[in-house]
């Protein structure tokens, strides 16, 4: 049996073959300087990318934090939605709003898998937990001012790469990454 056990300031997960088995992926877009947002938007607009982020997390949890679920304009449709705050006033009827990261676990799905969507400090907070990455590649230098970690080689491979689209002046493809046992 492969027990592993992963570690933060924030969270102590437990994985278990044959019992408990939580999967977090985390689902991003990326700049060739790994910008992911400007102001709260991304920088780019690619229907595709938005497509593929539909399909990919339809369905299923998705983690985000405060400022990502203002900048998408409220909960996504079809979804568990937890937010992530560290205003102890801010809650919402409509999705889980949790204030600290370690609740987090109390509230995915075991079943089925469960996607981070951002912002920045969600990301870092929770890549060390994920075991896929889902990334969109725009080959593009885009202006910006919050950025996804680099994707370190040692630990990540590309189990999948769609190959390279285009979208208007665009360059882009899709890669999933898992991490190394």
């Amino acid at each position: 049996m492969k027990i592993i056990i992963k570690l933060s300031k924030f969270l102590i997960i437990l994985y278990f073959n044959g019992c408990e088995y939580i999967m977090l992926s985390i689902i991003v877009a990326i700049g060739n300087n790994n910008v992911i947002g400007l102001y709260n938007k991304m920088p780019w607009y690619i229907p595709d990318d938005l497509k593929y982020f539909k399909e990919k997390t339809l369905g299923k949890t998705v983690i985000m934090g405060r400022k990502t679920l203002e900048s998408i304009g409220g909960p996504l449709k079809d979804r568990k939605n937890i937010v992530i705050s560290r205003n102890k006033s801010y809650s919402s009827e409509s999705f889980e709003v949790l204030h600290d990261f370690s609740e987090v676990k109390k509230y995915i799905d075991d079943d089925n898998e469960n996607f981070i969507i951002g912002g920045a400090e969600i990301y870092r907070e929770f890549l060390h937990f994920c075991e896929f990455l889902y990334v969109t590649r725009v080959y593009k230098d885009f202006k910006g001012d919050k950025f996804f970690d680099h994707i370190d080689e040692n630990e990540w491979r590309i189990v999948n790469a769609s190959g390279v689209k285009d979208y208007m002046d665009l360059k882009y493809e899709f890669f999933v990454y898992e991490r190394y046992s």
